[in-house]
């Protein structure tokens, strides 16, 4: 395990609009307000997304299960902000739904707004983390330096 204490930062609230990408928008404000740690909650509406639910394949590396959430419908999710070697990055997971038609995990692709989707950004001061390359799984893993001051 490893973990630091941080403590809460500035908080910044956004409104996304009608066929915006949550990850370019949310992304970009972290990079313009230059967030490098986060927690993020997001409430409203997507228009689609294709969505990993789970591993398809974890050996030799793994490889997402991926759906696709045909909305418009609604959307509540948690995430967070961390960077890697190109800025920050957001993880977001999510409930997508419409009707019956319910998918939950990972809205990582060609996500798109419907209506309005309304952010929090909540900014973690005080901790030294990143997102950093693991060869043997092919993802970007959270890293967190347990040596931060406390």
């Amino acid at each position: 395990m490893e973990y630091a204490i941080g403590k809460p930062g500035r908080v910044i609230v956004a409104r996304l609009f009608e066929g915006e990408d949550p990850y370019a928008c949310i992304e970009q404000i972290a990079r313009k307000e230059n967030i490098r740690s986060a927690a993020v909650t997001i409430v409203g509406g997507f228009r689609k997304a294709e969505v990993v639910v789970g591993p398809k394949l974890e050996k030799p590396q793994l490889k997402g299960d991926i759906r696709s959430f045909a909305g418009p419908g609604e959307v509540l999710g948690v995430g967070t902000i961390y960077c890697d070697e190109e800025g920050p990055k957001l993880h977001l997971h999510g409930a997508m739904g419409r009707g019956d038609n319910v998918v939950v995990g990972c809205p990582r692709i060609s996500s798109e707004v419907f209506l309005v989707l309304e952010v929090t950004i909540i900014e973690i001061t005080g901790i030294s983390a990143a997102r950093l390359p693991d060869n043997d799984i092919g993802v970007n893993l959270l890293r967190i330096d347990s040596n931060t001051p406390k």
